[in-house]
C-alpha cells in the first residue's frame, strides 16, 4: 500500500509541473500571438494535457499534438491563437521537426535494435525529450527529433564508434520512412473487468502471475504504471504489458453466464 500511495503522489506531482508548464506555453502563445510548440510528450503526458484541454475549453488557442506520422507514440504539441489571419498549426508542426536518417554498412544490418539507437543518443548528453520516435529498419533507422538538434547530430552521430560507418542525413518530416505495423483484433472472456483478470487473459497467464506483473511494476493503463489488481477496467483504455504488447479494450459485453465477452486490439 505504502507504494501504491508513493506512486499516486509523485504521479500526482508531475501532472502538477506539466500542466504548469502547458500554461506558459499557451499565455507565450496568447501574448506573443504566435504559434508555439512543446518537446516530445510521452503518451502518458499527452494523456493528462488531452484531459486538461477538454475541461479548459480554450477559446482563443487552437491546437493539436503531432509526431511525424498518425500512430506516433511520442509527439509534440503545437498551439496557435485563433484571432491571427492564417491557420499554421500543421505547418508549424512540421517545421519544428526533422528525420535523421542512419543507414548502417551491410555487415550490420538486422543487427541494432531500438535501444541501441536511444542508447547512442543518451551517450551524447541530449534531453530525451528532444526525440521522438525511433523507426528501426532492416539497415538502419529515421529518428525523429526537434529541429534545434539536428545540428548537432549531424556533426556527433559519426564520432560514436558504432556508427562511424554509417550513412547518416537529414531529412523532412515528410519524408519519413515508416510502415505501420498489423493490429490484430480478438476477443478474451473474462469473469470481472478487474486489471488483474483482464491482465491474465491479456498475457495468457494465471492470476497469480498477473499480480507478480502487477507487482514488477510492467502494466501501465492509459500509459500510466499501474499496480493497483482491483482497478477497474473500460473500453476505449490502453493497456501496456511490457514484453507482451499493448492493448486497446474496445467493447465490452455481458455473457449469458455474467462473464464479459471484451472485444481487444493489439
Amino acid at each position: 500500500m505504502d507504494r501504491i500511495n508513493e506512486l499516486t503522489k509523485m504521479q500526482a506531482e508531475e501532472e502538477k509541473l506539466l500542466i504548469a508548464k502547458l500554461e506558459d506555453k499557451i499565455k507565450f502563445c496568447k501574448t506573443r500571438k504566435r504559434p508555439n510548440v512543446t518537446d516530445f510528450l510521452d503518451p502518458a503526458e499527452q494523456f493528462t494535457i488531452s484531459n486538461y484541454l477538454k475541461q479548459n475549453k480554450l477559446n482563443d488557442v487552437n491546437y493539436m499534438f503531432f509526431g511525424g506520422y498518425d500512430d506516433s507514440e511520442r509527439k509534440i504539441l503545437s498551439l496557435e491563437p485563433k484571432d491571427i489571419e492564417w491557420s499554421g498549426l500543421e505547418q508549424a508542426s512540421k517545421n519544428s521537426l526533422r528525420v535523421i536518417r542512419i543507414i548502417l554498412p551491410k555487415e550490420l544490418w538486422g543487427t541494432f535494435e531500438h535501444k541501441t539507437y536511444l542508447g547512442a543518443l543518451m551517450k551524447l548528453g541530449l534531453d530525451r525529450r528532444k526525440i521522438g520516435d525511433i523507426i528501426v529498419k532492416g539497415n538502419g533507422a529515421d529518428i525523429i527529433i526537434v529541429s534545434s538538434i539536428e545540428d548537432f547530430l549531424l556533426k556527433e552521430l559519426n564520432n560514436l564508434t558504432r556508427f562511424q560507418k554509417s550513412n547518416i542525413s537529414s531529412h523532412d518530416i515528410e519524408e519519413l520512412e515508416y510502415v505501420a505495423p498489423e493490429k490484430k483484433k480478438y476477443t478474451i472472456n473474462v469473469p470481472s473487468m478487474r486489471l488483474d483478470a483482464i491482465v491474465g487473459e491479456l498475457a495468457r497467464c494465471s492470476r497469480s502471475e498477473a499480480t507478480k506483473y502487477l507487482a514488477e511494476e510492467r502494466v501501465f493503463v492509459d500509459f500510466k504504471l499501474e499496480l493497483r489488481g482491483t482497478k477497474e477496467i473500460k473500453s476505449n483504455q490502453f493497456i501496456t504489458i511490457r514484453g507482451k504488447g499493448r492493448f486497446k479494450i474496445l467493447d465490452i459485453n455481458t455473457t449469458r453466464k455474467g462473464r464479459f465477452s471484451v472485444e481487444v486490439e493489439k
